[in-house]
This record gives structure tokens, C-alpha cells and sequence, in this order.
């Protein structure tokens, strides 16, 4: 393994899903963000990361509903809502799409629509009550756990299906992802979720596959396979859904 290589692999990554600056040495070419796959989830444990020092710090003088609203605007402010773009644009076009060719006219449009708004707010008020209901410790572990999680699910889908945009910003990074990769991008980010209850760990993780399965069933059959925002979306799903079974399992 060239470390040097491996390093500027986890640069680009957090640069390409961050907006936090990368040394200039890191560069950039095609292959650089397809290799770099693997540390997605990586990335996400530093964006939840942002979002627990932020929580815990607010926590100090703030409300809980104040402190949780504090953190996720700060993971919104690193990742420039990168992945809530991801999940408007998509529940505008698979709302408002008929036929293939609609979904993915719709979905590149940049402008929000009336479905996109709706996703938006419901998922945002949603992790923000999830987030505010569970004990403080808890919610500000699982702000890791889920974003890194919830990437793994999501660039599962590299896995197993295909890219269907012949160009696209997403295109040097929807290159198949091999077995020994997506292992490794797990090994990063599913971790978080077995502490400091691995069988609520282990709850969230069949719910991230069922879940995981039916989404790329529905991608499939309305597209022929995931773009950009498709796995923006997935990711915003998965995360909240790691959010609810954790209050549920804790409220039961």
C-alpha cells in the first residue's frame, strides 16, 4: 500500500464532500476521486465529529432543542448541503417524473420544486426531534455513528449498480467499487453504531439493509440505476432512519 497515495485519496475525498480546504499538494485528477471512495465514510465520522463538539459545546448554554439545531447547522455549513441537495432533487424528480427521461431531466434541474421542499423540511424537523428526544450522550454519539453509517450504506450502491448519466459531477466517482474497497469504507464506518448497545447496533444495521435493498430496487426500476443525487438521498434516509430506530429501541 503506497501511504502517500492512500492520504491523498482521503484528501480528495474530504474535499470533494466537504468545504474544508485540502493541502494544495493533494491535487486532483479522475482517478483520485474514484480511489477515494473508500474514505467517505471516513469523512462522515468528521462531519458528525463537527456536529457532537458543536452539540456539547452549545449544551453548555443552550437548550437541548437549541443545541441539537447548533450542530446540524454546522454539518450543514462543512458539507454545504451537499447531501440534502441530493435528497431534494431527488424527491422532486422521482415525484414529479413519469418517464425516465423526465426523472432525470427534473433531477438536474438545480431549482427546489414543491416535493424537494417538503423532503427537506420533514427530514431536517425529523432528525432535529429524534436528535432532541434522546438522552444528550447518546444523540451526541450517534451524530457520529449515523453519518458514517449512513455513508456506508449509500456508497454501497457503487457496489452493485450502474451510474446512468454518460456525464455528470458525480461521474469519476461512480466508477464500480470493489469488494476489498467497500470493506475497507465499512470497516470505517459501521463500527460506531455497535456502542454502547450493539443490539440496537444491530437493529440499525437490518434496517440500513432492508431499507438499502428497497431503495435501490425502486432506483432501478424508475432509472435503470443511481445518479449524484440519488446517493445524496439514500444517504439523508439512512441517516435518519439510524436517528429513529435509536430513539425507538431507547423509548421501548
Amino acid at each position: 500500500m503506497n501511504l502517500l497515495a492512500e492520504v491523498r485519496y482521503f484528501f480528495t475525498a474530504l474535499g470533494y464532500f466537504t468545504r474544508v480546504p485540502v493541502p494544495r499538494w493533494v491535487g486532483f485528477e479522475a482517478n483520485y476521486l474514484s480511489a477515494s471512495a473508500r474514505y467517505f465514510p471516513l469523512v462522515g465520522v468528521l462531519v458528525g465529529g463537527l456536529g457532537t463538539v458543536t452539540y456539547l459545546a452549545a449544551l453548555r448554554v443552550f437548550p437541548v432543542g437549541i443545541a441539537v439545531l447548533l450542530s446540524m447547522a454546522a454539518t450543514l455549513a462543512v458539507t454545504g448541503a451537499f447531501h440534502e441537495d441530493g435528497l431534494a432533487d431527488s424527491c422532486d424528480a422521482f415525484g414529479g417524473g413519469y418517464t425516465r427521461e423526465d426523472v432525470l431531466r427534473i433531477m438536474h434541474d438545480s431549482r427546489i420544486g414543491a416535493f424537494g421542499a417538503i423532503a427537506l423540511v420533514m427530514a431536517l424537523a425529523l432528525k432535529w426531534q429524534a436528535l432532541a428526544a434522546l438522552p444528550p450522550m447518546r444523540a451526541a454519539w450517534l451524530m457520529i455513528a449515523a453519518h458514517a453509517a449512513s455513508r456506508v450504506a449509500a456508497i454501497s450502491y457503487l457496489v452493485t449498480l450502474d451510474y446512468v448519466r454518460p456525464e455528470g459531477k458525480a461521474k469519476p466517482v461512480a466508477q464500480r467499487m470493489s469488494p476489498l474497497a467497500f470493506a475497507c469504507a465499512a470497516a470505517f464506518g459501521l463500527p460506531w453504531l455497535f456502542w454502547p448497545d450493539w443490539r440496537a447496533g444491530c437493529t440499525a444495521l437490518a434496517v440500513l439493509i432492508v431499507l438499502r435493498v428497497l431503495l435501490g430496487r425502486y432506483f432501478v426500476r424508475r432509472i435503470g440505476g443511481y445518479t449524484g443525487d440519488c446517493l445524496g438521498c439514500a444517504q439523508q434516509i439512512f441517516e435518519l432512519a439510524i436517528y429513529l430506530v435509536m430513539l425507538g429501541w431507547i423509548s421501548s
